[in-house]
Parts: structure tokens; sequence; C-alpha cells
């Protein structure tokens, strides 16, 4: 069956259509990292078979074989480009993750896996410890030869790193911290790498000198040797889980446990073979959530993952659309390709649009943590934006894969329940990409307590119940002034029901007004939140009560911060491109993106002032308009994705 990419529905009159060379939209898309991404390519084809073997091997052998893949993927040098040239790697942090990004098309358990050794762990090592724990573990790490683990969640405190209860007590007599798990509360839980392969161990835990506590630090635990649990540690596996079992999680128990003063990863604290604390950072806050900001990193790769999933399940569901007839459009016609009928594009070529904006987001959020990671931007401002855009993208992009897959599961009917066409394995191994690097929910709010309490604030020092006092303290107005990261408060007022009516009367593909809206939205609800705040707060009322009452719409707020800063992205790559049809197709995408995302949220804004019934009906109608427009380049749009074909999977449904 050949693949129909014309349409028999037609698009505006005059509407002149453009046609995608898809190997230059492909170079638009992998930008700078192109040759980076080509080796992951390549790897994935090389080991393709294992998405067959995740389904044959048991549960012993495909971890085994996933270490294999991961070991020897780690020889090509793809996995080590985040690390200095001097131990081996390739000093690039953003080819790190846009390796990452590509490796997603492949089998997740090796993207997990590859994820725990070399970002969790090894990044742990990295920008946690020093010249020390560089020189000991980095050569080894890099080429896979040493195997490690990221032990920091814990059984009772997934979220809530600072409430871990695992304690590392310093015996000044000895030189020598002894690590406890005191309680099964405090064991560490769903631990990748733990439960076969690794040999070391990152464990965060409540330091203690003297009898003084100074907070979470990490340390450098052996947790195997010769292949065996370490004296006093204790190991459990976790068993089977719902999707990737390529990964061996564990659980982690340290029952009084010595390592050497030299195991504490020193490069924020350290402690002197006496037994005296010593910090640069004074403030024990700031300096915990120093140290947990060097991990960034892990939310942007998770991001980046989230995406590359969602362009997986789109290229399938979308080939599939233009191969398989269903039902005659007219009496002597024959049946019609899926993709042709308006609901089949509704439902499929929004998300593609939202992809391709969420992938332009993820550039810039790349290039921020590259420029912070390498020196050339590393000022606390910077930080503290990489961090709120890491955890609000990391968010929108990891909800966004789990809806396109199911998505396009759907629209694949009964061919897209056999394991062989991806899907199964793609929801299985993709579901917990919304909770592990932080729960969505949790990181959103992190995200709205920086916009409340300003970027440029030390709002890291704010509890929840720090923060509603803060926000109390300013009227709502400077609330609003110190917040408006896009200086557009001037504007939005101008924007307020009763006043200019400039965007009712612009063009719904002006991207001026596009952005405007989303703007609005922002501005209107972060003003909302701080009132019902202060409100709650004037009475009295307790501010942990009053911040729980409103997480609703914290997250609200969230979410609309990170999808201005999404549209935001996509409306300035299409700006910046040169003329041709690569462009015309994105800002087709684009609209659509935008478009649909006002159209999603339509009830806020015709409650705000912001729509009319009739501009709501007309959005709608274009939305439908420009779904006609995209459909004829809907195959060439996700084959410039690059997705190997061994990785679809699915010859019954991508031909």
């Amino acid at each position: 069956m050949a693949l129909d990419n014309t349409s028999t529905t037609t698009a505006t009159p005059g509407y002149v259509q453009p046609e995608i060379d898809v190997p230059a939209l492909s170079a638009v898309l992998d930008g700078e990292y192109a040759a980076i991404r080509g080796l992951v390519r390549t790897n994935l084809s090389r080991y393709a078979s294992v998405l067959e073997e995740a389904e044959e091997l048991d549960l012993d052998a495909f971890r085994e074989r996933v270490r294999e893949i991961v070991v020897e993927m780690a020889a090509t040098g793809q996995t080590g480009m985040g690390f200095p040239a001097s131990y081996g790697g390739g000093d690039d942090v953003g080819a790190s993750i846009a390796a990452f990004e590509t490796l997603a098309f492949g089998d997740l358990s090796v993207l997990v896996k590859v994820g725990v050794q070399f970002g969790l762990f090894g990044g742990a090592i990295l920008h946690l410890g020093t010249r020390r724990h560089h020189d000991a573990h980095l050569p080894r790490l890099i080429t896979g030869e040493l195997m490690g683990c990221f032990a920091m969640t814990e059984t009772g405190h997934g979220s809530n790193v600072q409430a871990l209860g695992t304690v590392a007590r310093y015996d000044a007599a000895r030189q020598e911290f002894v690590i406890t798990t005191p309680g099964e509360e405090a064991r560490k839980d769903y631990i990748g790498n733990a439960a076969r392969h690794a040999e070391l161990a990152v464990v965060f835990a409540q330091l203690e000198v003297a009898g003084e506590s100074h907070g979470v630090h990490a340390f450098v635990v052996p947790v195997r040797i010769g292949g065996e649990p370490a004296p006093g540690v204790h190991i459990e596996d976790d068993g089977r889980k719902m999707g990737l079992n390529g990964v061996d999680n564990g659980r982690l128990r340290f029952d009084g446990v010595r390592v050497p003063r030299e195991a504490l990863l020193n490069r924020f604290a350290d402690v002197s073979p006496e037994g005296v604390y010593e910090s640069s950072i004074d403030n024990p806050h700031r300096r915990f959530f120093t140290m947990l900001g060097t991990l960034v990193q892990g939310r942007v790769s998770i991001a980046g993952a989230g995406i590359g999933i969602s362009k997986v399940a789109l290229t399938v569901a979308t080939r599939y659309a233009v191969r398989r007839r269903q039902f005659t459009a007219a009496s002597d016609a024959e049946e019609q390709v899926l993709l042709d009928y308006g609901l089949h594009q509704r439902r499929l070529l929004p998300l593609i649009a939202r992809t391709y904006a969420l992938h332009f987001a993820q550039d810039v959020v790349r290039s921020e943590l590259h420029d912070v990671f390498s020196g050339i931007t590393d000022d606390a401002e910077s930080r503290r934006r990489l961090e709120s855009r890491a955890a609000g993208l990391k968010a929108l992009a990891t909800w966004h894969a789990t809806g396109v897959v199911q998505e396009c599961r759907e629209a694949c009917g009964g061919a897209g329940y056999l394991a062989v066409n991806r899907f199964a394995a793609l929801k299985a191994d993709s579901d917990v990409f919304t909770t592990f690097e932080g729960d969505n929910h949790v990181l959103l709010q992190l995200v709205a307590k920086g916009l409340l309490t300003d970027q440029a604030s030390a709002f890291e020092d704010l509890d929840q119940a720090g923060m509603v006092r803060f926000v109390t303290g300013l009227a709502v107005e400077t609330v609003l002034e110190r917040a408006s990261v896009h200086k557009l408060l001037e504007r939005v007022r101008d924007l307020l029901p009763g006043g200019d009516e400039w965007d009712r009367e612009a063009g719904l593909l002006d991207s001026e007004y596009q952005l405007a809206m989303v703007r609005f939205r922002e501005e209107h609800m972060l003003a909302g939140l701080a009132r019902r705040i202060k409100s709650g707060t004037d009475q009295k009322r307790d501010p942990g009560e009053v911040f729980s009452q409103v997480q609703d719409h914290v997250v609200a707020l969230a979410r609309a911060h990170v999808e201005r800063l999404v549209t935001e992205a996509f409306v300035e790559k299409v700006r910046a491109m040169p003329e041709g049809d690569e462009k015309a197709a994105l800002a087709l995408l684009c609209d659509l993106f935008a478009l649909s995302t006002i159209e999603a949220d339509r009830a806020w804004f015709m409650e705000h002032g912001r729509l009319t019934v009739q501009r709501s009906k007309a959005i709608s109608r274009e939305v439908n308009d420009l779904c006609r427009k995209v459909r004829p380049l809907a195959v060439d749009l996700v084959d410039a994705w690059g997705i190997p074909s061994e990785m679809l999977r699915a010859p019954d449904l991508v031909g």
C-alpha cells in the first residue's frame, strides 16, 4: 500500500501550498548538533534488535542486554559528550542533551539506563565533586566500566528532598562518615542501576557533624564489591515494573556503612579532618538549592526525551493515516484515507504543531543549559531562569508525550494495540516520565513560586508558608511589576475589558495577537493568584492552608507561563528563518499551535473578556482551515524528525 500524502480536502481559495524539502527541514531541526544526532541514529539502527529483545528475553537477560548496549554506545563517544575532554569526554553539554533527545527514538530502557549512568550518577560526580572525585571515577565512569546509581529518592520522601531520612554522621576519631538508614521510610527506593549493576552510589543524606545537622549532602558510597553487596549495604530488587524493565531499579539500606572523609562530594561544602564544617555558601537553604541546581541537566534531558517519544508516536500514526482507508466520502469514490477526514486531522495535526513548538522551546532551554554549565552566562539570574524553564518544560513535554501516545494508539485502531507497532512499549515505558526527575505538579508549583517572588529574588530560601508571607508583604501591583518578566504590564492594562479593542480586531493569524493573548492570560492569573493569597492572609488564616487552597491556581499559572514561553520560542524561530517553503510550513504550524492553545482554554478567555462568542467560533474555523492546509505536509513534517525506519517497527502501519 503506497502512502497517499495528497489531500482530497481544499484549503482557502488562492492559498499557495508550500512544498517541504525534507532534508532541509531536518537540518533546521537538528541545528548545530546534526553530527551527534547522526551518530545516535546510526547506533539506534545498529541495535534495533533491542526492540524485539525487550519482549523476548526474560527479566535478567534483558537487563544484561541493555547494559551491554549502553557500554557499547559509550565506546562511540555518544554518551560522554558532556564530560571534560581531559577525562575522555566531549566538552559539550549541549551535545550531550541533543544526543539524549535523539536516543529517545529507540528503546526507552536504554535511554533511562544512559540517563542514570551518565546523567544522574556521572553528573553528580562531575558537578558536586571536585578533582579528587573526578580523577578517581570519571575515566572509568565515562566508558561504562564503572557503573553507578543516584540514591536520592526514599520510600517516604520523593519530591521533598530536604526531609530525607538517611543520615551521615562524621566520626572525627576515624575521619569517616557513617551512613545509616534509620527506618523503612528512609530506604532509598526506585533507584536505577541499584538492583544489579551499580558498584558505587551517590547517596544523599542528612549530614551531622559533632551533633549538629547541616542538611542534605551527597556522598560516594560503594554498594558492591566483587559483584556482592558491600558490608552493611542491603540491596533489594524492585522487580517488574509497568515498563522500563531493562533498568534494574532497586532499594538500598545502609547499616552503619563507613566511608572515608573524602567520600563527601565537596564542591560546595566540606568537613575538615578535625570535624569542622566549612562552606562557601552560608545560608543552608541556598546551599541546598545550589547543589540541586547543578543537577538541572536531568530535567532538561527528560523534557527532550518526552518530545522525542511524541515524535515516534506521531510518525507512526501519521504515516498510517495516509495509508489506511475507511468508508467512502462519496457514493462513487473509493474509500477515503483517514487523514482526509476533518476529525482525524483535528486529532493529529495540532499535536504535530505542539510537538514542533516544544522542540523549539527545548532548543532555547538546551542553549541556556549549555551557556550556564560552560560558564558563558554563569550568574545567579541565568541559573534561576534555567531552573524554572527546565522544570516547566519537563512538565509540559512529558504530559504531552503521555497524551500523544494515547491519542496516536487510538488513531491506529486495533493495529495500534499490537506490540509490534511500538505503542505498547511507548505507553508502558514513558508513563513514569511524568513523575521522575520531579513530579510534574510539584515542578509547576516551583515555577509559580518563582513568578510570585521574582526570579531575581532569593525565592529558594522560602518554603510554602514563607512564600505566602513574602507575597503578603507586597502590594499586588508590586508583585506584578517584579514578576513581569516580559515587561508587558502596560500593554496588558491597555487590553483590559472596556479598554483598547485591538485584540478583538486583530487578525487571528497575527503573531502579535497570539502572543498578547497568552501573555495576558499569564499576567491576569499572576495578579489573581497574588490577590487570593493576600486576601487569605488578610483574614489571618494559616499561610500553609492559604497556599493549599490556591494550588489549582498555582498550577494553572505555571502552565500558562510555560505555554507563553513555548509560544514565544516558536514565533521567534519562524521570524528568524529565511523566506521559503520551510518557513511558510513552520508558520502554518505556529499559527495552528497558538490558536489551538487559545481554543483549548477558550472558557478562560471568554470568562475574562478576551474572547467574544463570535471570535471564539472564528478561531475554531481557523484551526480547521489550518488543519486542511497542513494536511498535505503531514508526512513530510514527521519525516523531517529523522526517526530511523528501524525504530518505527510498524511495517503494517507505516509501510
